[in-house]
């Protein structure tokens, strides 16, 4: 099982000789979640080696071409690969019509089922085993929102502790499922076998102006996937447009706590992508990506608390994402 971002696009706006529109696939151990995805993204998707049945899952921000453009072919290619699972469809819903139109842009044989599930406001979408997805409201000429994907909190089980009292085989899970065990005599508590282990945190931000639901979304993130169309020496066209530039898409990671940084959605009007690297670098001292068409970066591996005893296998799979 993995959890990675694989970047297909990386451009705004109009695509260029290097770098593609939008498109984002993130892999979430069995889900896989396709952000805005722009013109080329099906063929993007072959060059990456994935298939349109890891999609379960389709998310758009907003309506504009860049970030959409590409649904029909992709919708097009579940049915065609008849792809068996339900691919959920988030998207704003005051552009209900234009999922319509590009989900039926041409004539073709529609076996695949995708659900339509639009957001309203700002809150969660979906949850499951996977955790909760919530879209925010963001600030753009066209109604977008971003998302914030959150697996729920759980507990490391501590080896050591586990051969102190004796847990071992089913009674692993039994005990992480059920809180407590008796044997021998004797209770043993969860809490005496484990440590907590916070879910991890995954946020999506494109096209927006500097606002609260930016730093909402991104807060705590463990991989923070945001805009950076412009450098600073553009703040004007950046919102007056309705977007960020890069050291405020770094200063939102610094003052959210964010883990891995990874920039993208760069205009067209630069050509050195170092320059992003340099003015985010001036704000954001974490691990930073300035993302480019086709590369992958895996999520950040689970925080461990200093002198904590590595996890390693037992019986029963009680930490599979270490």
């Amino acid at each position: 099982m993995a959890r990675e971002l694989v970047v297909l696009g990386t451009g705004s706006q109009v695509p260029s000789r290097t770098r593609s529109q939008n498109g984002y696939f993130l892999r979430w151990d069995d889900e896989g979640l396709l952000f805005d995805p722009g013109e080329g993204t099906q063929r993007q998707m072959l060059f990456a080696g994935l298939p349109a049945g890891a999609i379960t899952r389709i998310c758009v921000t907003h309506f504009h071409g860049d970030h959409c453009l590409g649904l029909p072919g992709v919708v097009q290619r579940l049915s065609l690969d008849r792809v068996p699972h339900t691919v959920h469809a988030h998207y704003p819903a005051s552009g209900q019509e234009y999922f319509a139109r590009l989900r039926h842009a041409s004539s073709f044989y529609e076996v695949a089922e995708i659900a339509e599930e639009p957001a309203y406001d700002d809150g969660p979408v979906a949850a499951g085993d996977f955790g909760v997805l919530t879209a925010r409201r963001l600030e753009h000429p066209v109604e977008a929102f971003g998302y914030q994907l959150v697996e729920p909190d759980g507990v490391r089980m501590l080896p050591a502790a586990l051969r102190e009292y004796g847990v071992a085989g089913p009674d692993v899970g039994r005990i992480q499922r059920e809180g407590r065990l008796e044997f021998g005599g004797r209770v043993v508590t969860l809490d005496q076998v484990s440590t907590p282990r916070p879910g991890q945190r995954f946020a999506f931000v494109m096209d927006t102006r500097l606002c609260d639901n930016v730093f909402q979304l991104a807060e705590g993130a463990d991989l923070l996937v945001i805009e950076s169309t412009f450098l600073s020496s553009e703040q004007g066209h950046a919102t007056a447009y309705g977007h960020l530039t890069a050291r405020q898409a770094a200063r939102v990671a610094r003052e959210c706590g964010v883990r891995k940084l990874v920039l993208t959605h760069f205009s067209q009007r630069y050509d050195d992508p170092e320059a992003f690297r340099r003015e985010a670098a001036a704000e954001f001292d974490g691990e930073l990506v300035i993302a480019a068409d086709l590369t992958r970066t895996p999520v950040p591996t689970r925080r461990q608390k200093s002198g904590e005893e590595p996890v390693v296998a037992v019986d029963v799979v009680v930490e599979q994402f270490e």
